[in-house]
């Protein structure tokens, strides 16, 4: 029986890159979305928030002397084209989705409507929220906690390349050691670099969990679901 009735999935845009470093890996999303369906078939309701690293990176592109604000614009369309990358993969599956855009443009995406979201998960559907926040200066991460609290989410499942939260970079430091358990002030303090302040601040001020776990380990997205001890909790 799932653990959580519904929950707020936050996966990159590299995360759709696969063994690449850009675009959209075929073989990589169909994977991804036939974990999100097992999850769902299972009666878990799933938001999902994509970023758009495998298009665009915003701050990278503002040092490169890019006005900021137009660079983030430019990432927040990157994520559009991940979601409905990721859509087309799971209707292929049969699933039912729909991708809300806060950034209207009704020729591919529902506008974000909030009341609308809720009611599209009660039905069993996918959502998968696209364009961010649609303004500048804020993060995917940031995003997808502002979601997740609108939505009512119990937690927010954190997707990564690592096993879970560390006290320094595992991809860089092989004596880094884990945490199974850590609070929001101690990410803060630390800044181990899970999200960005902002989300976990907004986190930690209405205490909404987040459970970092490692998506290249198959079946970890149905783990967590139902309620296994997966990656680190923060809390």
């Amino acid at each position: 029986m799932a653990q959580y009735k519904r929950i707020l999935l936050k996966l990159s845009g590299e995360v759709l890159a696969g063994q690449g470093s850009f675009g959209i890996d075929g073989e990589r999303v169909k994977g991804l979305a036939g974990e999100i369906a097992d999850v769902a078939r299972a009666g878990v309701e799933i938001g999902v928030v994509v970023g758009g690293g495998n298009f665009f990176r915003g701050v990278a592109a503002a040092a490169r002397r890019m006005d900021r604000v137009t660079a983030d614009h430019m990432g927040m369309l990157a994520t559009v084209i991940n979601a409905l990358a990721l859509q087309d993969s799971l209707e292929q599956l049969g699933m039912h989705t729909r991708v809300m855009s806060a950034i209207q443009m009704h020729q591919v995406a529902e506008p974000y409507i909030r009341r609308r979201a809720i009611r599209h998960l009660e039905k069993g559907r996918v959502v998968i929220f696209a364009a961010g926040t649609s303004n500048p200066y804020f993060s995917t991460d940031t995003a997808a906690t502002l979601r997740a609290l609108e939505i009512h989410a119990e937690v927010i499942a954190k997707a990564t390349r690592v096993n879970g939260v560390y006290d320094k970079d595992p991809l860089k430091f092989p004596d880094a050691v884990m945490y199974r358990e850590v609070g929001y002030l101690e990410v803060l303090s630390k800044s181990l670099g899970v999200m960005d302040a902002t989300s976990i601040a907004m986190c930690r001020d209405n205490q909404l969990p987040i459970i970092v776990f490692n998506l290249n380990t198959t079946g970890n997205i149905m783990r967590m679901s139902m309620g296994e001890t997966v990656g680190t909790l923060i809390h």
